[in-house]
């Protein structure tokens, strides 16, 4: 039941434990640097001008347009794109 709780998500995006942890520590330390530039730009306008425009493609660009996953795996879950 406990290991259950912790692979069901990373499963359900045709990842590993290990595998979705860097993920999404990855994403988290770009959404946290991305915030202080924004944070930093608020106060000073002329730096960082695109640094969170910039950070939000790039990550929907990882996470939606191409990740690749493994659907035959999980074929009746969301993991497939919509927007393809």
């Amino acid at each position: 039941m406990i290991t259950r709780l912790f692979k069901a998500h990373p499963e359900s995006v045709g990842e590993t434990y290990f595998q979705h942890m860097g993920s999404a520590g990855s994403f988290g330390a770009r959404m946290i640097f991305a915030g202080i530039a924004c944070s930093i730009h608020g106060v000073l306008p002329f730096l960082f001008k695109s640094t969170g425009k910039e950070t939000i493609l790039e990550l929907h660009r990882r996470m939606v347009t191409h990740r690749h996953r493994d659907t035959s795996r999980h074929p009746k879950s969301d993991i497939v794109d919509k927007a393809a």
